[in-house]
């Protein structure tokens, strides 16, 4: 059945919002029409010249890409490098171009998620939270509807904290106020001061649905002029940052362990810091290039840290307090294209969804 891409793109961004990228990154439409209707999707890691010939012969009006084909703004498309081909070729095919990725990476369900599964972590977390995305909504409700505000306003996806959701703060006083004749007052008469006995109603909530769950409260609330609060935080939130660590079931041996990542995620070689002669237990991870964790991971106990692109001189951080562990960029973000996969399908259940089967690693190992 076909799908307008703007759809596509508002479930995928309803997972891994646009407002979490990094600000070098480019997330988002890059090629093709958000109006347009599409019959089918091909996921992947890069876009190359052979993605899109993979797309046509799939049929597949869209191409999905963890990273972006257009990083920098284009100034021509003469056909000069692999991107202005690539971009000339999908748009005379009419194949439309959506990436996400830095906000895919940074969403505590995305790609760190996925890469935690993949080794079978349990009680994971995200390594280096997010700070500045949460607000407080504060907001003052007549004692009669507090009860259906409260719940309309965690059903948007209010009140969540940790393991925890319905989570609110409720103090009851009262309110005081007058209205003039073009009011329509719930309780009072216009003209008079009126007190009503009122719940002062707060709750937190992630800054990104803050105008939905704002529209939520509107409709339900009885009020014809709404009081309320919104108040930026500065508190970490763990629903969003940069990578992730948890725990094995069981501790493995270091060179066990290093043999099932390098299985696991077709390593064809990995480099890593001075083996401890120790277990290993805790696990952080970073999909990409995460060399910027590396103190996190130590800070927080790992005993490894695995990502990629990491260079000579951040081997020496580890010191014999972890192994840092280089899998490869690609490598690590490989199953990136079955998380997009496992986006789509649950929520358009019938509509087509293409692994590609072309490896874009630009990196080859002799």
């Amino acid at each position: 059945m076909p799908v307008r891409i703007k759809h596509i793109a508002s479930i995928l961004e309803e997972f891994a919002p646009l407002s979490y990228q990094e600000s070098y990154d480019n997330a988002g439409l890059q090629v093709g029409n958000p109006n347009a209707e599409v019959n089918s999707a091909l996921v992947c890691i890069d876009v190359t010249e052979a993605i899109v010939d993979e797309a046509i012969t799939l049929g597949a009006g869209l191409i999905i890409s963890h990273h972006p084909l257009i990083f920098g703004g284009l100034k021509r498309l003469t056909g000069a490098t692999f991107v202005e081909r690539t971009v000339m070729k999908a748009i005379t095919n009419n194949i439309a171009i959506y990436s996400s990725h830095t906000n895919l990476d940074s969403v505590s369900k995305g790609v760190n998620a996925m890469i935690c599964q993949k080794l079978g972590l349990q009680n994971t977390r995200v390594l280096s939270p997010a700070k500045g995305e949460l607000s407080k909504l504060v907001t003052y409700v007549p004692l009669t509807h507090a009860d259906i505000v409260r719940e309309v306003i965690f059903e948007a996806g209010a009140g969540c904290i940790g393991n925890y959701d319905c989570c609110s703060y409720n103090i009851e006083g009262y309110g005081t106020f007058r209205g003039n004749d073009s009011s329509t007052p719930f309780v009072g008469k216009k003209g008079e001061l009126h007190k009503e006995t009122e719940i002062r109603l707060e709750v937190i909530l992630p800054s990104v649905i803050q105008s939905k769950v704002v529209k939520a409260m509107l409709k339900t609330h009885p009020y014809e002029e709404v009081a309320y609060d919104l108040i930026k935080l500065e508190n970490q939130y763990y629903g969003a940052g940069a990578g992730m660590i948890g725990e094995l079931p069981t501790p493995s041996k270091e060179i066990e362990f290093l043999q099932n990542v390098k299985k696991t995620f077709g390593c064809q070689a990995i480099k890593h810091s001075p083996l401890r002669g120790k277990e290993i237990s805790r696990v952080a991870v970073c999909g990409g290039s995460g060399s910027h964790l590396i103190k996190n991971a130590l800070h927080q106990g790992a005993d490894i840290f695995i990502t990629g692109d990491i260079k000579y001189h951040d081997f020496f951080i580890a010191e014999n307090q972890i192994v840092i562990t280089d899998i490869g960029h690609y490598e690590s973000e490989n199953f990136t294209k079955d998380l997009f996969y496992d986006i789509l399908t649950k929520k358009i259940t019938n509509f087509a969804v293409h692994l590609t089967g072309i490896n874009t690693n630009p990196i080859t190992y002799l």
